[in-house]
């Protein structure tokens, strides 16, 4: 089974050397920064830099879908007819939205290692425990994101009409037809705007994930120009890297918004 996982786990690091934009065969460094201190392989940093692009790619890409099921979740209770349900809605957003996503990320990163640490010495393991960073970056930065996630999805079920599920009753639907096959559509194009700003958010918000060690593009930037002493340039090229996610970013989100807007003008 090992051998399985390895041999998967190679595929995939060599289709991310392939399609790699910064160090892959007509990556943007390989061909533009020789002889740099942002070249590729042993004479620069241009290798440490482009998996720092790809973790705070793949972090942002990992929380996203468990912060929209999330705060979906935390939507619907929170308009709920159950008071309990409400509340408790209230009470996880009102956290969330309230403490700084840095501490957040600490209480996760080592509160988890004490719970999990404890946990096990019940059952007799006394070794050390160490949360991964990538995992504990996700569900900080998820939790912080479904908070205000739910928020917009909150708002735009307010902004369906009930006559929508009444449509849905006189059909015959049950409420999971009703919810996926009329509200989910009309919820999506109204949620879009506001979700594709939180997306913004959460990219910058990746950054933090630096201060446990994870090999992010601000960490990778970071010790290269303490090393160097070339701060400017590194940190420049990390700002570059950042606008170019959020400027693909707001491609796709623009194009969503316009797939949206046609489907709903087809029905």
């Amino acid at each position: 089974m090992s051998g399985v996982f390895a041999a998967i786990y190679s595929g995939l690091a060599w289709i991310g050397s392939i399609v790699d934009p910064l160090c892959g065969p007509i990556g943007v460094f390989r061909w533009f920064a020789s002889g740099t201190l942002f070249a590729c392989g042993d004479t620069g940093w241009g290798d440490e830099i482009a998996y720092g692009f790809l973790v705070t790619a793949s972090l942002a890409i990992a929380t996203l879908p468990v912060g929209l099921v999330i705060g979906f979740f935390i939507a619907l209770a929170k308009q709920s007819e159950e008071r309990s349900l409400r509340l408790a809605g209230n009470i996880y957003t009102t956290i969330f939205r309230g403490l700084p996503e840095l501490l957040t990320l600490f209480i996760v990163y080592y509160g988890l290692q004490i719970l999990v640490q404890q946990f096990l010495a019940t059952l007799g393991y006394e070794g050390p425990i160490e949360i991964n960073a990538f995992v504990a970056g996700m569900i900080a930065l998820g939790v912080v994101f479904s908070a205000y996630c739910s928020e917009v999805l909150l708002s735009a079920f307010k902004a369906i009409p009930q006559g929508q599920y009444e449509a849905g009753d006189a059909l015959g639907f049950h409420r999971g037809q009703t919810m996926r096959l009329i509200v989910l559509p009309q919820l999506i194009r109204i949620a879009l705007p506001g979700l594709g700003n939180l997306w913004m958010a959460l990219l910058k918000d990746t950054a933090l994930v630096s201060v446990v060690g994870l090999p992010d593009i601000l960490r990778q930037t970071g010790i290269a120009a303490r090393v160097t002493k070339q701060a400017f340039q590194f940190f420049g090229v990390a700002c570059i890297l950042f606008l170019i996610l959020a400027m693909i970013s707001s491609v796709l989100f623009s194009a969503l918004e316009r797939s949206t807007k046609r489907a709903e003008m087809g029905r």
